[in-house]
């Protein structure tokens, strides 16, 4: 039979108490730990990473192009993962920057650029089918071994209808350049095939866990070719997971900021997205809890883009101001986010639009506004501060400060569309705003 210990409750409280001290006592200083363990037997399991440097006169590796930076990401790489820390420069990109899973890369803050070279573009001259490593071009003048390289060809007449290939060049002879991978789908001269060195700053697929820091991304955008956000971008990744990127400027691109498709967990702390041609935060299809706080999203297209199926995000403290159309534009199926205490202003369209979908289950339904400055929106012609058009059900708009600058166009403040139902307006106030809400539910006949 087995005997046991029975505690009073007097005789118990010392023994937590003093339990305590001990977790208390190993826990408080994490940088001490090693030296706890080495004065006595226990093992050592506390896996250190390696931080490694790259810059242009001094570090680990040296350079000014995105060989060196890709150098150190696959030497961490081998080791499981760590910190790639980029010395101070203005850093040259003949090919994107290809993230690894558990990577850090940090630069010097703005001291630290990486830059997009010049692009061109040349036609194909010759059908390419999926199942090839090559094509063959006009001029393969600026085409190098190494670069980056994008194929496109038309399936449609959308700007995003495209069939598209990122790769990079092994070799050029001749007229034709040789890739690092099959082409997968047919690039035929009917389709207007072309190839171009057009390709994101920092890109990746199929990569979790990576933490981008303090570093400036510029896409050069007078000197290269426009392509969708769906296919580039300064940041370009796709069914990636728990990015946090922290201080990171993505500038003149020609055409997204950042654009994370099927991506959940994406986080952006104290970002810019600043002269992009298109959006300036793309959260794409299906991404799940995107998080912007104290963000800024200026001089691009629209300041957020909630593409498709974008739910429990959140956009907290950022500011979205004089972009060409939208500060924020949400839609299809684009649900149970929160928009707080953001400043949007001077927009010339739209402060915050809600897209006009075909039906009432691809509406951006159950979104939440509350706390934020909604003013001077619309700048060539009459402005919206919320423009809620469609089938969208369950938006609501609290305590939140519309004004209207006098001589500036945001004439309406609140527009609510004829099929929107359960719109909650609370709390609201309005400075200077000829029409504080324009119902046109009640136009109904």
């Amino acid at each position: 039979m087995l005997g046991y210990i029975k505690f009073s409750k007097k005789s118990i409280l010392p023994l937590l108490v003093f339990a305590m001290s001990i977790y208390v006592a190993q826990d408080a200083d994490a940088g001490n730990r090693e030296t706890v363990v080495t004065s006595t037997n226990r093992p050592m399991r506390n896996r250190q990473n390696l931080v490694m440097t790259a810059g242009q006169a001094g570090g680990d590796l040296r350079g000014n192009d995105d060989k060196v930076i890709q150098a150190g990401i696959e030497y961490l790489r081998r080791l499981g993962g760590g910190t790639l820390e980029v010395l101070p420069g203005v850093y040259n990109l003949r090919n994107a920057i290809y993230l690894r899973p558990n990577i850090t890369l940090k630069g010097s803050g703005e001291k630290t650029i990486l830059r997009k070279a010049a692009s061109v573009v040349s036609a194909l001259t010759r059908d390419s089918d999926w199942f090839e490593y090559g094509v063959q071009v006009t001029d393969t003048k600026g085409f190098v071994p190494g670069g980056g390289i994008m194929l496109r060809s038309k399936k449609g007449p959308g700007e995003w209808q495209f069939d598209v290939l990122r790769a990079t060049i092994t070799a050029v002879e001749g007229d034709v350049i040789f890739l690092d991978r099959l082409t997968e789908e047919n690039f035929w001269l009917e389709k207007n095939a072309t190839a171009a060195t057009v390709f994101p700053i920092l890109t990746a697929e199929n990569v979790d866990d990576v933490i981008i820091e303090d570093i400036v991304l510029d896409g050069n955008r007078d000197e290269n070719e426009h392509i969708n956000g769906n296919f580039a971008g300064g940041v370009f990744i796709q069914h990636c997971n728990r990015w946090h990127f922290k201080n990171v400027t993505s500038r003149n691109y020609n055409g997204d900021g950042f654009s994370f498709q099927v991506c959940d967990d994406i986080r952006f702390l104290n970002c810019k997205a600043i002269n992009n041609r298109d959006l300036g935060f793309h959260p794409g299809s299906g991404s799940q809890r995107p998080v912007f706080q104290n963000c800024i999203s200026r001089d691009n297209s629209q300041g957020i883009f909630f593409c498709w199926s974008v739910s429990d995000g959140l956009a907290e403290n950022c500011i979205l101001s004089d972009n060409s159309r939208y500060g924020i534009s949400i839609g299809h199926r684009d649900t149970d986010n929160i928009i707080k205490g953001c400043t949007i202003e001077r927009n010339s369209e739209v402060g915050i639009l809600f897209r006009n979908e075909a039906n009432e289950f691809r509406s951006g339904s159950r979104n939440r506004i509350e706390n934020c400055i909604i003013r001077d929106n619309g700048s060539k012609e009459q402005g919206f501060g919320i423009d809620i058009q469609g089938k969208v059900r369950d938006i609501a708009v609290h305590n939140t400060r519309f004004e209207n600058t006098a001589g500036k166009n945001q004439n309406i403040s609140i527009r609510i569309g004829r099929e929107a139902e359960r719109i909650v307006l609370r709390g609201n106030n309005f400075k200077n705003c000829p029409v504080h809400i324009k119902d046109l539910r009640s136009e109904k006949q």
